[in-house]
Formats: structure tokens, sequence, C-alpha cells
């Protein structure tokens, strides 16, 4: 969710500025007519470039833009405010929401291998305790989602600060092992991933203010070193595991003046202890490019077998805000060549 209050005292006098130029809020779009019951939705996609201001840009750094989307319903008011995001192997993706929403699709790719749309699509309740859905901010704000290799779900919640197991056949969750400390209501544990290399029933856990954690099924949470934004003004919002130690992360910040800005990183061990991670590469989406509130991260791969990154963004339940799914491949930086070893000094002959 938004850090504001962290920012509350530089930016007010902005908010005061900007506030007369802003319209007022569109209330939310509704269906037209009567919809049939059941998870399934029916959604629409449209195409978003990666910089409206230069239709040729395709590339960050060593990121290649593999196609975006802005994802709307017209049977559903429920497709808002998704906080995470899944890629399984079959081109399905899984987000869940600040509403207790899970919200599942299937890519749609085109013969460039790049993302063009969704389908297949349908919004299911998460469940609580008590086999009922979740409902209210307190209990339903799902922040981070994971899947284990059996099948089941990792969930993170804030407000009510909890990380939940769900079941791979469905049915209610059961507590799993969480960080004992105290969170802000509004910041609480965002990133969330299956890391086995700590361990196989391993998880990483990130707080919003930067602190994480390798937590485990089995054991309780042990504090792993900070993972920070370049400054103050980034809250750490998402994890997704590569295959070993090396990470992705994404960080992001806003100012009524800058904007949404998103910075995505690829830290080769997050569990190094070291003032500053090591970062193999990072790129950022900031004006002009096209971006938005992003908190979903996952790591994928594309036809070519290469990495692919996917971003999902929450648009808070905003007319102003939109929910956007974006692809990014990945061309690794070649390695630093090896500095040649200084020849060896020669010695003067002695003396006679």
């Amino acid at each position: 969710m938004n850090r504001l209050a962290r920012l509350a005292a530089a930016t007010a006098l902005c908010g005061l500025m900007l506030a007369s130029c802003v319209p007022p809020e569109a209330p939310p779009v509704l269906p037209v007519a009567p919809v049939p019951a059941g998870p399934e939705i029916t959604v629409q996609t449209e195409a978003v470039p990666l910089n409206p201001n230069d239709a040729a840009q395709t590339k960050i750094g060593n990121f290649t833009y593999a196609g975006g989307i802005a994802i709307t319903s017209s049977t559903s008011t429920r497709l808002h405010g998704l906080s995470t995001l899944t890629v399984l192997g079959d081109h399905r993706i899984v987000s869940a929401s600040d509403d207790g929403d899970v919200f599942e699709a299937r890519l749609v790719l085109d013969e460039q291998d790049r993302l063009v749309g969704l389908k297949d699509a349908k919004i299911e309740p998460l469940l609580g305790l008590d086999g009922k859905p979740l409902s209210g901010k307190e209990w339903a704000d799902a922040e981070g989602m994971t899947f284990l290799p059996n099948g089941d779900r990792l969930v993170s919640f804030e407000r009510n600060h909890r990380i939940w197991r769900y079941p791979a056949g469905g049915g209610a969750p059961v507590v799993a092992p969480s960080p004992k400390t105290i969170f802000p209501e509004n910041e609480g544990m965002e990133a969330l991933a299956y890391y086995p290399a700590a361990g196989a029933d391993a998880y990483i856990v990130g707080g919003e203010e930067g602190e994480v954690w390798i937590c485990k099924l089995s054991a309780a949470c042990e504090s792993a070193p900070p993972q920070m934004g370049p400054d103050i003004t980034y809250g750490l919002v998402s994890f997704s595991a590569f295959n070993g130690p090396a990470i992705a992360m994404m960080h992001r910040a806003f100012d009524p003046i800058q904007g949404n800005r998103i910075q995505v990183s690829i830290v080769n061990d997050p569990l190094t202890k070291r003032r500053f991670p090591l970062v193999a590469d990072r790129f950022t989406l900031q004006a002009p490019l096209t971006r938005d509130n992003f908190e979903g991260l996952a790591v994928s791969s594309n036809r070519a077998g290469g990495v692919r990154l996917y971003l999902m963004s929450d648009d808070n339940f905003s007319a102003r805000q939109r929910t956007l799914l974006m692809a990014f491949d990945w061309s690794p930086p070649p390695p630093q060549p090896i500095a040649p070893k200084p020849a060896p000094k020669r010695r003067a002959p002695p003396r006679r």
C-alpha cells in the first residue's frame, strides 16, 4: 500500500498546490446488465507502450519490453487492487487483491512471444480460518503470495499482519510462521517468495521498510540482511526467486511531482551480509515511461528459454489509475573481464 505517512511533511505543500488541478474521481463502472454467477469473468485488455512519447523505445538497459496491457472487466467490479503476481508453467497468472480476492487468467502471447492479452479469467475469494470468504480491510488485505512445490500457497496480509498457508486442494487455511515484529498498520509484509536456497520449506519475507526475514514452515523466522531502495522514498513491495540464491525484487516510490517510480533489481544473493546488495542488474520505470502503482513481480521464462519478468500494478480502486501487466526480457550483462595480473618486478642484478 502507499507509504504516504512517511512523506506527509515533504509532500503536503505539493499536494495543496496540485489539489485544485485534479478532477473529481469518477465512480466505478458497473456492469450494464446482469451477469452469470460463478468465478468466471470477462476481461478486456488494451496494449500499452513502454514510452507513450516514443513508440520506438523498446529497451531499458539490458531489459527489452515484451509487451504490456491495461486490464479491465465489463462483468465484475472486483478486478481491482491486485498486489501480488505469480506466473505458473502453463502461462497461468495468479494475483491476490487488497479486498481478499484471487484473480487468475492465462497469458495470451503472439507469434513474437509478446504479451497481447488474457483469457480464461476468474475471481474467487480467499477464505478465513472458518472456511468463509474474508471480508473487511482488517482481515482481507492480501499483499504477498507465493506457491510451494506441492501446490499450497502462502499469503501475507497487512493491517492484521499474518501469513496463512492455503492447501492446494482448497479449503480453509492454516497459520504459517511469520516475523515476530510490529508493523505499521498499512506497511506490512509486502514481499513474499518461496526460497528453497535457504531450505526445502523456506520462504523469504520483506517488509515495506526494507527489513527481510527467512522463514520456514518447520521453524521460526530469522532476520536477514535488509534490502533498501535507492533512497528513503522507496519501499520494498515484491520478491520473486530464481532457481538458486538469486532473487528479483521491486521497490516503489511516489510523490505528487514525479508520480510513481518503480525500480526492479536482480540481486545475486540477498543473504550475503554487505552494506549494499550485490546487484547483477536493474531498471527503473519513471517519467515519461508507462508506470503505475506496481506491486506484483514474477520471474518467468520466454519462448527462447531466457529470463522474463512480469510486473502487475495495483490500481487502488481508483478511476485515475490502471491495472497494468507488463513484460520485460532480460539479457544479462557480460561478465566483467578479469584484470590482468601486474607483471612481476624485475630485480636489479646484485652489485659486485
